[in-house]
């Protein structure tokens, strides 16, 4: 293992977790040995991996998309949708007044 990883770590980083990954990416470590010997949980490792894996594979796409763009994007259609929710309301409670279900309010 790294040196560097060899102190008593308190908090994983993501510096910390990258050089983790990286280790085991190359076969420096496996994530059992890395499980055991900075006790943690077998899964949180793989999904770091995992995670290591799917980060790479975007760096490396020709144009990969900015994280920034695409949570942009994903709140515009979230307040779309939002607002298509509570247009459906409106328009339900007022029918219900209109046909005198005063219940449904």
């Amino acid at each position: 293992m790294s040196p560097s990883m060899e102190d008593d770590i308190k908090r994983w980083t993501a510096k910390r977790k990258t050089a983790l990954v990286l280790d085991i990416i190359q076969g420096k470590t496996t994530v059992s040995e890395a499980s055991r010997a900075y006790d943690l949980n077998p899964s949180e490792v793989e999904q770091w991996v995992d995670e290591g894996k799917r980060g790479m594979e975007n760096a490396l796409r020709s144009k990969p998309p900015e994280i920034k763009e695409q949570y942009e994007r994903q709140l515009n259609d979230l307040q779309q949708a939002y607002g298509e929710a509570m247009l459906e309301l409106r328009a339900r409670k007022k029918l219900a007044s209109l046909l005198g279900n005063e219940d449904e309010k």
